[in-house]
């Protein structure tokens, strides 16, 4: 489910969820209202789903680049 993977996401990063909700979704009610049993049309999870790749490859890039210089 699409939820849990953010709430894994909200704890390792400590983001407020509704700053998730502002940046992945331009919504910042969008975590709340999955916690309260929304259903996103799958165009949105494919977008959560990039969003959530995206930031952790980006963390994963700066941990790499610190150590190249």
């Amino acid at each position: 489910m699409l939820i849990r993977s953010i709430e894994k996401f909200l704890r390792q990063t400590g983001m407020p969820a509704t700053k998730f909700g502002r940046l992945a979704a331009h919504d910042p009610r969008f975590v709340l209202d999955l916690r309260m049993g929304r259903e996103p049309r799958g165009g949105t999870e494919a977008r959560i789903k990039g969003f959530i790749a995206g930031y952790e490859a980006a963390r994963c890039g700066e941990g790499e680049q610190t150590h190249v210089r």
